[in-house]
């Protein structure tokens, strides 16, 4: 089977349900986003070293955070209502407590936070930063999304927990690594 198809040269792109549309239709906008959101996962994944510390627990997380948001890519693409949504997984409220089981994880090895922090530090943290900005501008995408067609709740819940993971785990990761938050000074 060749990677290429054509299907897509006119700029659409099939659904799950079978349907097809434009390329920037805003679902498609949505779980494209989604896709972004693993790839910079992966890159943050790619930044972890296994013998080290947190870094072991951090792909462990990973690895199911990036299986979610295939699962979301999944749902996303097809709408409530198709006959093939039997054979997706939609988020969940097990998924939204898994991730706040996490965010707790992490954020007890995080000393208390008492500024603004400014995103950077470690690598790993940096990267953790921006999987953290792209997660924000999935969940604007999918909340847009919601306006005109019905998404599952749960979707944007998990979203929003899912920032706030990667936030937790940027501080912890500068705290693993003896670098020290930087704090927003405001006029500085």
């Amino acid at each position: 089977m060749k990677l290429y198809t054509k299907t897509g040269d006119d700029g659409t792109t099939g659904l799950f349900s079978g349907a097809r549309v434009a390329k920037d239709h805003p679902r498609i906008e949505a779980y494209g986003t989604i896709d972004e959101l693993n790839a910079v996962v992966g890159l943050c994944a790619s930044g972890c070293e296994p013998g080290r510390g947190f870094d072991g627990r951090l792909l462990a997380m990973f690895g199911q955070i990036q299986s979610r948001l295939f699962d979301i890519g999944a749902d996303l693409a097809t709408p409530e209502g198709a006959k093939q949504q039997s054979r997706i997984i939609r988020i969940g409220d097990a998924h939204i407590k898994e991730a706040e089981g996490w965010i707790d994880e992490v954020e007890s090895g995080n000393d208390p936070i008492r500024s603004f922090v400014m995103p950077g530090g470690s690598e790993l943290a940096a990267r953790l930063h921006l999987a953290r900005t792209v997660c924000r501008r999935s969940e604007r995408l999918v909340v847009s999304l919601n306006h005109s067609e019905p998404v599952g709740d749960a979707i944007l819940v998990y979203l929003n927990r899912l920032s706030d993971l990667f936030f937790a785990m940027a501080r912890r990761a500068n705290k693993e690594r003896g670098v020290a938050d930087t704090p927003w000074i405001p006029g500085a």
